[in-house]
This record gives structure tokens, C-alpha cells and sequence, in this order.
């Protein structure tokens, strides 16, 4: 393919990934990284050019710079954990994906109500710490790699640990079972949903945790913390896939209803517990490429299902925008913000 186009990102979260695929495609690549990572993206060669930064919030500056550049800018986490949502929708560089999801995304409120709206099994909410009548989760808002989240056993348990917390949080039923976040890729140009991989997390420090008997737990000063340190892979039992599909494609129907006509496209993951009963109840959705991908930049088992080739996240990105620009098209994947 002729390369006209540049894809570039933030060097963090997925870039490796969403820059590899980028080049497995006939693109050139760029990532803006801060000086702590300049060097480590300078040294892959599948990364045309590397712009450093002092801070990821520098991000901001360069705009026109990469607009003469022709970039095409692919969100990831470090997107949404370092700029703002009114940032996000100043940008007029051409961008991978629909920002009207973002404000879906960043309200618990409202994610749940789309959530809900896609008969998906939620955990009870609770809207005040007086109604909490079993363990419950307390979540801060913003996207922070597992940080601000409390555990709390009951109501008197509440008033004592974060009945005075002055950010804002949700309060969230506690539902005992196996995480899973299911990988997603929709493709408004083929209108088709392709399940790509799943992970589970590795959290610190809950994970130690649960390595120790909770007879020897009993009186540790020890709250349970869900930073994020790293992921596994996870195959799920195909009698399942199917539920994990009618999932996938009931959060992108309803998300034409609210942030329509394009709504939803490209990279998501659901966020997942599974029940010993096998029910999924869902407790978030990421609108975007998620960190648990990294574990397949050679494909994986679901994706190889699909391709009969290494398809990673970040590559199907990229190829979704390369079949755009051959059928002249590129405007069906990117915000309609963005300046050609």
C-alpha cells in the first residue's frame, strides 16, 4: 500500500501493538512519547519517528503538527487517563474511533443505564452507603489502572472507610466469580463483530492476598488494592461464546440509539465476572483498545479462528482504516470531528 498516511499514538498502554500492526499494514509510524520512554520506542524499527514530550498533556500542542503529518491518531488508556474529555473533542487530527462514546463511557451513570439497555446482567447498585446490605466495591471514577477501588463488608463498614471520601465514586455490589475481559473489534464497514481475545488481570495487592489463608489475614492492616501489574490469557468453554457475542452485539446496537448513526466501533472490552452458576454479570466497558491485548500481538487463538494469520488488536485497527482508504471511505472510521 502506498503510505500516505501516518498512524500515531501515545507511547504507552498498547502502543507497541497498535505501531506494529500499523507497519504489518503499509503504514508509517509515530508515537509521542514523555522522556522517561523516548528511548525505548526510538528503539524498534518499526517506529518511523518518535516525539518526546516532557508530559503526555503536551499532547495537545502538536496537533497541527501532526495534521501536516497526516497522522491518524488511535486512542488507547494513557488517552483517557491524561487528557481531559473536553481535549478529546477540541481534536480535529483525524481520529480512530467516535468520541460521543467517551462521555457513554466516563459516567457511571450512564454507563450503566447503556449497559442495562443491552440486557446485560449488572451488579446492584447502591445509592447511598445506609443501603448497603452485603460486600460491596466503592469505585472512584476515571480511568487509573485499578487505583480507587475500596471493599467494603456492610453499611457500618462503609461509614468507618469512605463514608467522607471527597472524590466522586460509585458504590457497587461485590459479585464472587472469575473475572474475564472479552476483547471486542467492530467493523462499521463489514457490520460484523469479532470477539479477538480475552485476559484475566494480575492486581496487586489483592492477588497476594489471596494467597493467604483468611485465618492469617484476621488482623493485618491490609486493604486490598486492584493495580493493575500485568495480564493473562484466557481461553473461555465454547458453550459460552455465544452469550459473550449476543454481549458484544447488543452493547453495539445500543450504542447507535445513543451515539448515533455510528456509535460504538472498532476496539472495546467488557468487563466481566462469571458466577459458579456461568452467568456473566458486567461491571465496565472500555471503549477502546485495552492493555489486556498485548498478550496477542501475534494473534490469538479466537482472532486465528477469523484470519488464518497474526491479526492482534492494534493490526486489526489498522487494517479496518486501510480497507476505508481503499474503498475511499477513510470518513466511516473516524470521528466526524476530524479534518481531513
Amino acid at each position: 500500500m502506498n503510505r500516505p498516511y501516518t498512524i500515531a499514538t501515545l507511547g504507552s498502554h498498547s502502543a507497541l501493538q497498535i505501531l506494529k500492526g500499523a507497519r504489518d499494514e503499509g503504514f508509517k509510524t509515530l508515537a509521542i512519547a514523555n522522556r522517561e520512554t523516548e528511548r525505548l520506542y526510538r528503539s524498534f524499527a518499526f517506529i518511523d519517528d518518535v516525539i518526546g514530550v516532557d508530559r503526555y498533556s503536551d499532547f495537545m500542542g502538536l496537533l497541527g503538527e501532526l495534521e501536516a503529518r497526516k497522522c491518524i491518531v488511535v486512542p488507547h488508556g494513557s488517552f483517557v487517563a491524561y487528557l481531559s474529555l473536553d481535549e478529546h473533542k477540541k481534536m480535529t487530527v483525524p481520529y480512530f474511533g467516535n468520541k460521543a462514546v467517551l462521555d457513554w463511557e466516563a459516567s457511571r451513570e450512564l454507563q450503566r443505564e447503556w449497559l442495562a439497555r443491552a440486557n446485560l446482567k449488572l451488579p446492584r447498585h447502591f445509592k447511598s452507603g445506609a443501603e448497603i446490605d452485603r460486600p460491596v466495591i466503592v469505585k472512584l471514577y476515571g480511568a487509573g489502572g485499578g487505583k480507587g477501588y475500596m471493599f467494603i463488608r456492610d453499611a457500618a463498614d462503609f461509614e468507618v472507610r469512605a463514608a467522607h471520601l471527597k472524590e466522586a465514586y460509585t458504590i457497587q455490589e461485590y459479585i464472587i466469580g472469575v473475572p474475564l475481559y472479552i476483547h471486542y473489534f467492530y467493523s462499521p464497514i463489514a457490520n460484523k463483530l469479532e470477539i479477538m481475545s480475552m485476559d484475566r488481570r494480575y492486581e496487586t495487592n489483592v492477588d497476594s492476598l489471596g494467597r493467604i489463608p483468611a485465618a492469617a489475614q484476621e488482623g493485618m492492616d491490609v486493604s486490598p488494592s486492584y493495580v493493575v501489574v500485568g495480564n493473562s490469557p484466557v481461553s473461555l468453554r465454547e458453550s459460552m461464546l455465544a452469550e459473550a457475542l449476543r454481549m458484544g452485539d447488543d452493547v453495539v446496537r445500543v450504542s447507535k440509539e445513543i451515539c448515533g448513526p455510528k456509535g460504538l466501533f472498532g476496539a472495546f472490552c467488557i468487563e466481566t465476572i462469571i458466577t459458579p452458576d456461568m452467568q456473566f454479570y458486567v461491571m465496565e466497558i472500555s471503549a477502546r483498545i485495552v492493555a489486556g491485548t498485548n498478550l496477542f500481538i501475534d494473534g490469538s487463538p479466537y482472532s486465528y479462528l477469523n484470519y488464518s494469520e497474526s491479526m492482534s488488536t492494534g493490526r486489526r485497527i489498522a487494517r479496518e482504516i486501510k480497507t476505508a482508504l481503499l474503498s475511499n471511505n477513510l470518513r466511516s472510521v473516524l470521528d466526524d470531528s476530524s479534518v481531513l
